[in-house]
């Protein structure tokens, strides 16, 4: 299946989560912090919250959220 990380086409596996599929993108950041840090997916479980992204022009956790065909993704700046 295909999902657009910031415009870009990833093709992903069935099954894996957007936090997986952005990981494997090459540049694991999900978010930038306030204060320009780069952040990314700590606990895998939904808890520490750095997973945050736009998914589908929702803010959602990435880690907890499958991959569909044809999703938007955006990091969160």
């Amino acid at each position: 299946m295909i999902i657009h990380l910031d415009g870009r086409a990833l093709t992903v596996a069935d099954g894996v989560t957007v936090a997986a599929a952005v990981a494997a993108s090459g540049d694991d950041t999900t978010r930038t912090s306030c204060t320009g840090a780069p952040r990314a997916p700590f606990c895998g479980m939904g808890i520490c919250q750095e997973c945050r992204m736009t998914i589908d022009g929702r803010r959602r956790l990435a880690c907890q959220t499958l991959c569909r065909d044809g999703m938007q993704v955006e990091r969160t700046r």
